[in-house]
């Protein structure tokens, strides 16, 4: 009995002797100061701040509009609050491209950063909102285009309505867009004495401020008439 005692008591002298050799320490790999050699948390883990994006990560703004971000948070570990610094300076509404927001927050134990993607496209509302005057090298008999454009959004967001289109007969004629890309479907739009039938295809430039279409046309008015093409430089005003 009393070589049983012994024993056991050597076995548990012996499970204690080895759990303090143990090394102790932040075995948190998220901590800032996480020992990988630690074989025990000691509770010691410190922390850079959380930062959470107010809003989306990524948000898109047409080109020439406003950008107004929506900020971001962060907090301590513990909850309490941390100042966030932004810098949109990067993002440049008057051209078509991609940028990032930065918020930065820090505390005793770190810097914490995190991003927003700021997409600027062309949109619907890039070429509606805007009056845009003409300057072109089509004939003023067989395609007298109208100028300044009068433009209107279609049935849907990819669809466009130039009212008014020719000079003196006037006429709608239609187009669809895709960014930067548009494209005036063959269409035939009836005048006084015969009818014109047109397609074209064009871009507009990655600050929204003009595009260029090239036509093609065929006039049906007997002697004044013709077949051709021609090209349009569209500015905004």
């Amino acid at each position: 009995m009393k070589i049983t005692k012994i024993f056991l008591f050597s076995l548990v002298l012996g499970a204690f002797a080895i759990s303090s050799c143990q090394k102790q320490g932040c075995t948190d790999t998220s901590a800032t100061n996480y020992d990988s050699s630690a074989a025990q948390d000691d509770g010691t883990c410190t922390y850079i701040p959380t930062i959470t994006v107010i809003g989306d990560d990524t948000v898109t703004v047409a080109v020439g509009d406003t950008y107004n971000d929506a900020g971001a948070s962060a907090t301590n570990q513990d909850g309490t609050a941390v100042v966030v610094t932004t810098d949109a300076s990067s993002v440049n509404t008057g051209m078509v491209g991609t940028y990032t927001v930065t918020y930065t927050a820090i505390n005793a134990y770190g810097t914490a950063t995190k991003t927003r993607t700021v997409k600027v496209v062309i949109t619907q509302g890039s070429w509606t909102t805007k009056t845009w005057n003409i300057t072109d090298d089509c004939s003023a008999t067989q395609f007298p285009i109208s100028s300044p454009a009068t433009l209107a959004a279609g049935a849907t967001s990819t669809d466009l309505e130039f009212s008014s289109f020719f000079t003196l007969v006037g006429g709608t004629a239609t187009a669809t867009i895709s960014g930067n890309t548009i494209t005036f479907p063959s269409q035939t739009i009836s005048i006084t004495g015969g009818s014109i039938t047109l397609s074209g295809t064009g871009t507009m430039n990655n600050s929204g401020t003009e595009f260029v279409v090239n036509f093609s046309y065929d006039n049906t008015v007997p002697l004044l008439g013709g077949t051709g093409t021609c090209t349009a430089t569209y500015t905004a005003q």
